[in-house]
């Protein structure tokens, strides 16, 4: 099981991390030329769909025995450490969310 540490780090070593001005999280690009929050988002669960799609298509491959087993098992890992990230991240941002919700106005 991946920790938030290293979904953190792996996040970060993936660029996404060093983006500098997020902006907002309404639609469109940020004045100052930074990623939009929501396009962040929106980009990366394209990419962890993407690799689960990949890793389904090795598996009916490797079902037809058109596809190699370590092809099979390495887009099944990497579709696992995907989501896995992205489960990781969501537990950090729903936790920051709860101890603002408790903080005293």
């Amino acid at each position: 099981m991946i920790t938030a540490l290293a979904a953190a780090k792996a996040y970060a070593s993936q660029g996404a991390m060093s983006i500098g001005n997020i902006g907002s999280i309404g639609g469109g690009e940020t004045a100052k030329g930074g990623i939009n929050f929501g396009d962040l988002l929106k980009s990366t669960m394209t990419d962890v769909t993407q690799a689960s799609k990949t890793a389904e298509t090795k598996v009916a491959q490797q079902v037809a025995g058109k596809a190699d087993l370590v092809d099979v098992v390495t887009a099944i890992s990497s579709a696992e450490a995907s989501l896995e990230t992205v489960m990781a991240v969501r537990d950090q941002v729903i936790s920051a969310y709860q101890e603002i919700m408790r903080m005293p106005i």
